[in-house]
């Protein structure tokens, strides 16, 4: 499952790992005598923001290693290695990491699916409706970005690509509105998930986030319980503006799990752990190309071994 190994020109990319052996270890005798220098430290330290693990994260992964290499568990590129490659997937398991989605107990379960245009918020809709299907799941979408038509038009066509019903509002429309009435039919339709689109103009948007919050209502009143799932779709290379964009929709809807999509082109991985420790939220998809196929759940040792190794 190469996940990060490839540009766009689809030429190798040269891993996390590789960089850090080129700069972080350039004199490996400073292993062999039985310690990690200062400068090694530095050069790790400046490596992981570059790679968009955001501050916190990268002063407690640098502190680990060096806590490793006082107590002389570093003394080999393969113990340092070990080393930080156990502090990221530490990282990723801290607080709430439970990867898995959660499904309604009775009735359909509602995912309200959340994030700025751009970020690949309506292809995963597709994507997940198409796993889901064959996964044996009766699926609905609602298409509740109504301010973008194209965005209505898009999910129609991958309604109908992976067999999942759906209900549509005008352009303009009120999302509330289209979310009461997706909700109606998957109900009365006896579906299993019903997937609700939501607006994605710019998260500065203060009209954008009281939207949001009205959608919440809506559905909650609509059935009680719901919505079961809020994902917010994030764009892998943005950097550290992604941070920025899950804390401000985290602090307008309740949200229950992370998307980071674009992977499949950057090396710059580390955002991954720097939005979960931002919101305390799951990452529980990736999506790594624009097929139904690439969208993998998320699995944080095989993620760690693909970001440090490639």
């Amino acid at each position: 499952m190469a996940l990060l190994s490839r540009r766009k020109d689809d030429t190798p990319r040269r891993s996390l790992w590789q960089r850090i052996k080129d700069v972080a270890l350039t004199d490996v005798t400073v292993l062999a005598r039985g310690g990690v220098d200062a400068g090694s430290l530095e050069s790790l330290e400046q490596l992981l923001l570059e790679s968009d693990f955001g501050v916190p994260v990268t002063v407690r992964l640098v502190d680990a290693v060096r806590h490793q290499a006082s107590r002389g568990a570093v003394k080999t590129a393969e113990q340092f290695q070990r080393a930080l490659r156990t502090g990221i997937v530490e990282a990723l398991r801290a607080g709430n990491s439970d990867a898995r989605l959660r499904f309604a107990a009775d009735g359909p379960t509602v995912i309200l699916v959340l994030g700025v245009n751009g970020a690949g918020k309506t292809t995963f809709i597709g994507k997940l409706a198409s796993r889901l299907g064959k996964e044996g799941k009766r699926v609905l979408v609602g298409a509740g970005d109504t301010f973008r038509a194209g965005a209505i038009d898009q999910l129609k066509v991958w309604a109908e690509r992976t067999g999942a019903e759906f209900i549509g509002g005008a352009p303009g429309g009120d999302p509330g509105a289209v979310a009461w009435q997706a909700i109606d039919a998957g109900v009365a339709r006896g579906v299993d998930v019903i997937l609700i689109d939501t607006a994605g103009r710019l998260h500065t948007s203060g009209a954008l986030m009281e939207e949001l919050r009205k959608v919440q209502r809506v559905v909650q009143k609509r059935l009680p319980g719901a919505p079961h799932e809020a994902l917010l779709v994030l764009d892998g290379t943005v950097g550290q503006n992604a941070v920025v964009q899950a804390r401000t929709f985290a602090e307008a809807v309740p949200v229950t799990g992370l998307v980071v999509t674009k992977l499949d082109g950057t090396a710059r991985g580390g955002v991954v752990l720097a939005v979960h420790e931002a919101i305390d939220v799951p990452v529980k998809f990736i999506g790594v190309g624009e097929q139904a196929a690439d969208l993998v759940p998320f699995d944080a040792d095989a993620f760690v071994r693909e970001l440090l190794e490639g």
